[in-house]
């Protein structure tokens, strides 16, 4: 099968394109912002839902490119036989025909504000050089020097302030037309100051720059900016009347950012793949933009691209990988009993409705649940199933965990939180309880251990005993063994001193969903050690006194027994 490489990590639409990778069309998106014809345009995506490649593709179909010598590029064979082709002339005149400002300020991530300010600097610095040669014509001597020192990085504060709407008004002056600016993860700087602690001074120095490229730019024709989260209150779009904002509850361009379904089942076709499709889709289905059912398109082209090697490749949690998902680990750390009982639902595929409202802040994120509930729904954690108008006009959105993925990122990151509370929690008393066969204290205990966690997604036997072995494990002078993935019928767990004058334990698990039956269920579990003498095991390991535990769960509830020899 001729089948074309997949683009893992490709987001410039020239490298794609002529370099002969897989490309699913996009380019409709060109036409509908011809039509819709807005000013600045915001897009509000999670992260890796092809917002660069987009951007890329914008620029590449309307920018009046340039070689450094000023020689015009001819990008049309770039866009040979794709949708847009088909628009019709009155939209086709508009390619290669506008000066193009394209920024991305996704470097902004530095640990102090003037690093980060130093490499937003160079990035634009980087675009003054790009389009150096426009200082060849004799209209922008008398900007020649600003432009050169700002290219340079030798400008004032001031200047960089207002560097677009400065180089918008050269590139205006050379073609004489007016600029289409590209801005990329505009809201990177402001995420990586608040986490650094410089959110002040970013977003000052980032309110100078907006507004001065959008809101007071004679040389803008149009604007197009990406990032995850809406950010208005902090005024970095003070007084741009002009600023249409496009979130994942719009309707508009709702198909543009991610896959559809008939755009993955063609992929899954194109690559002999149709049977695998109903497990990607319970993998990495489940956004609802505006009215569109959405594919994670970074975890479909991972994952595709590793069955076209290998057939039986297992599904991964490609886009955990993508950041470090610290806003699942503040959300389970800021979680009270009601929050985790939520979190337990979603977890086991059901909803929680909260109320929403799209411009939170990042300084604001982590003041309340409620910013928290809004912030993961809008980076992607959560998809909305319905909504509904509440008292005072409050727009009420019930949310559920969108597909395997993102449930995998959800248990990762509670089983890495609960590891690092056992290893932090002072463990005697149960150790203690447990060597003197203090059935209360130790079930007591336990019991506190599971209500401080979420535990309730997973009630099968493995998770308990894995609970167990992990809380008995550091006890002084035992090793435990545990022979859950044995299969070989033995008891789920031996906990034995190191010394063998000493008394060893033989431990077994059982669960209920009903909290009549734990005591019974303690019963069977000692009933099975005898039964299947367990005890065996540790006579022929040299141990002469041992006893047993039962123990049994239901939900955060256990029951402990304990019988001699």
């Amino acid at each position: 099968m001729d089948l074309k490489p997949l683009p893992v990590g490709i987001d410039s639409f020239e490298h794609l394109i002529t370099r002969g990778y897989y490309f699913i069309d996009k380019t409709w998106f060109i036409k509908e912002l011809l039509d819709k014809k807005g000013s600045v345009n915001l897009f509000t995506r999670p992260r890796r839902f092809g917002k660069t490649l987009n951007m890329s593709m914008l620029q590449y179909f309307f920018e009046d490119m340039r070689t450094g010598n000023g020689e015009k590029k001819d990008n049309a064979i770039l866009f040979k036989n794709m949708r847009i082709m088909e628009a019709g002339e009155a939209y086709l005149a508009h390619m290669g025909t506008y000066p193009v400002i394209s920024l991305t300020l996704k470097d902004a991530k530095q640990p102090d504000f003037e690093l980060a300010y130093e490499a937003i600097k160079r990035q634009i610095a980087d675009v003054y050089f790009y389009h150096r040669y426009i200082l060849q014509a004799e209209s922008l001597s008398e900007k020649k020097e600003e432009y050169l020192n700002i290219m340079r990085r030798t400008a004032d504060r001031s200047d960089y302030n207002q560097s677009i709407q400065f180089l918008s008004q050269c590139l205006e002056l050379y073609y004489g037309k007016k600029v289409i600016i590209l801005i990329d993860e505009y809201d990177v700087p402001l995420e990586n100051a608040f986490t650094q602690n410089f959110y002040d001074e970013m977003v000052g120095f980032i309110r100078s720059l907006f507004e001065s490229a959008f809101k007071s730019n004679s040389s803008l024709e149009f604007a197009v900016i990406t990032g995850c989260l809406r950010i208005s209150k902090e005024s970095i779009f003070t007084g741009l009347n002009n600023l249409e904002v496009i979130s994942i509850l719009d309707w508009n361009y709702d198909e543009y950012f991610g896959f559809t379904k008939e755009e993955v089942r063609r992929l899954c076709k194109d690559c002999g793949l149709e049977h695998k499709y109903d497990l990607i889709k319970e993998w990495y289905n489940g956004y609802l933009f505006g009215n569109t059912n959405v594919y994670n398109p970074w975890s479909v082209i991972r994952y595709v691209k590793a069955l076209t090697s290998h057939e039986d490749e297992f599904p991964h949690s490609y886009w955990a990988n993508t950041s470090s998902n610290t806003v699942v680990r503040r959300l389970i750390d800021m979680a009270d009993d009601s929050v985790k009982s939520e979190l337990e639902d979603l977890i086991d595929g059901g909803t929680v409705e909260k109320p929403v409202h799209e411009d939170i802040t990042y300084g604001e994120v982590y003041e309340n649940m409620d910013n928290l509930w809004n912030f993961m729904f809008f980076t992607g954690y959560f998809k909305k199933v319905d909504e509904r108008m509440g008292e005072e006009d409050i727009r009420y959105l019930t949310l559920a965990i969108p597909n395997r993925e993102v449930r995998y990122i959800f248990r990762e990151k509670i089983m890495a939180w609960f590891d690092q509370k056992i290893r932090e929690r002072d463990l005697t008393r149960l150790h203690t309880a447990f060597v003197n066969k203090d059935t209360q204290t130790l079930q007591e205990e336990l019991t506190n251990i599971l209500y401080e966690t979420i535990s309730s997604f997973d009630e099968s036997e493995n998770y308990y005993h894995g609970l167990v072995a992990g809380l008995l494990s550091g006890m002084k002078g035992y090793r435990t063994k545990s022979n859950r993935e044995t299969g070989k019928g033995r008891c789920d767990l031996f906990v034995k001193p190191v010394s063998r004058r000493k008394e060893a334990f033989i431990v077994e698990f059982k669960t209920t969903k009903r909290i009549k039956e734990l005591e019974k269920k303690a019963e069977e579990a000692l009933q099975q050690i005898d039964d299947k003498k367990y005890i065996m095991e540790l006579e022929e390991d040299g141990y002469d006194i041992a006893s047993s535990y039962g123990i049994s769960f239901c939900g955060k509830d256990c029951c402990v027994m304990h019988r001699e020899g």
